[in-house]
């Protein structure tokens, strides 16, 4: 099959990492003889230093000419640390998924049973956790407009709007994905009091009826965050709004042992993007010490989700499941073994795969 994927790296530890992911995608195409092309590209603090926007035209134009996109991070100090900065790299991202229509964000969360230890919960209410939040992403309060600040500093203000179009082409996906997993959605919002989430219960209610084999439950949004710690293994597929699931998604992260382990796919109108959720790290930039495993999933995902390619896929969590076993590993979950280079993870994973 014929791969072509665009690829861009970003800030922090994103070329690290990104290259890692690279070394992975070639050995995966190589071994299963497909024909591989990429370009690459910037996006991020980087693009805004070399051309002043963080999402250039001829960055996008590679996107869309490409079947799938492998993202890495996005984010500076530089600018974290200057709230008058006119531009910031987050623009970036938020640009893009809104130019590629990437309108809904697919996190897995499972656990890994060597690091079930390095969750906050307790054992038995983690092992065995493998849910899915499904977060819409170009519309709510990232997207709504008015907003901006008052001229004395004093007042901010940002508005919350959905339309019926991009509720119910997240709900579908949802239901998408519920039918190929347990068959349970929960439809996350705060009906109670939010206007647009009693649109999004509307719409829910709705569609639920056409799909009669599949469970639907409503929990408003600071249930879910309490279930998500009190009861994890409850869900299957969790969909909610924006800003809810911006929250959630890092919520559901952290109970698997560690941040650094979760990949995400944004799946769009034009180019699906395949990411890690983790950010840019700039702490770490440059000291390959990062860990790569959530950038490597992302891969995995991007053969099963961009190209229906689920051997590959596979193959891919195979090798990161027996990095684990093994102990080669970052700092990060190390847990007073030896801990290896971010370099070093990435290489024994390709050597695993070209077994």
């Amino acid at each position: 099959m014929k791969l072509n994927i665009a690829v861009l790296a970003g800030d922090g530890i994103g070329p690290e990492i990104m290259k890692q992911a690279l070394d992975v995608t070639k050995a995966v195409s190589k071994k299963y003889g497909h024909d591989l092309s990429y370009k690459e590209a910037i996006v991020g603090a980087c693009a805004i230093d070399e051309v002043g926007d963080p999402y250039p035209a001829a960055t996008h134009e590679i996107c869309m000419q490409s079947d799938a996109v492998l993202f890495g991070a996005i984010g500076s100090p530089k600018y974290d640390n200057n709230p008058n900065a006119k531009v910031r790299p987050e623009q970036g991202l938020l640009s893009m998924r809104k130019q590629l229509g990437l309108y809904g964000n697919i996190r897995p969360v499972s656990t890994f049973p060597s690091l079930i230890h390095k969750s906050p919960l307790r054992a038995d209410l983690v092992d065995g956790a493998d849910f899915m939040c499904i977060r819409e992403l170009t519309g709510g309060m990232y997207f709504g407009r008015p907003q901006g600040r008052s001229e004395d500093g004093n007042t901010a203000y940002d508005t919350c709007i959905y339309t019926r179009e991009e509720i119910e082409r997240v709900l579908h996906l949802a239901y998408k994905y519920a039918g190929q997993r347990r068959k349970k959605v929960t439809v996350v919002d705060k009906a109670n009091v939010i206007a647009t989430s009693r649109l999004w219960r509307q719409i829910a209610q709705e569609i639920s009826p056409q799909y009669p084999d599949i469970e639907t439950e409503y929990l408003f949004v600071d249930n879910a965050a309490m279930r998500i710690i009190q009861w994890p293994k409850s869900f299957d597929v969790l969909v909610t709004e924006n800003m809810f699931g911006d929250i959630l998604t890092d919520e559901a992260s952290v109970i698997t042992g560690s941040m650094g382990m979760l990949p995400s796919a944004s799946i769009g109108l034009h180019t699906s993007l395949f990411e890690p959720i983790h950010g840019s790290y700039p702490q770490a930039a440059g000291k390959d010490i990062a860990n790569p495993l959530a950038m490597i999933l992302s891969v995995a995902l991007m053969f099963e989700y961009a190209f229906n390619l689920k051997e590959e896929g596979t193959l891919i969590r195979e090798a990161v499941n027996a990095s684990l076993d093994a102990g080669v590993v970052t700092e990060d979950i190390a847990d007073g073994g030896k801990a290896y280079k971010l370099s070093e993870v990435g290489a024994w994973i390709v050597d695993y795969i070209n077994k």
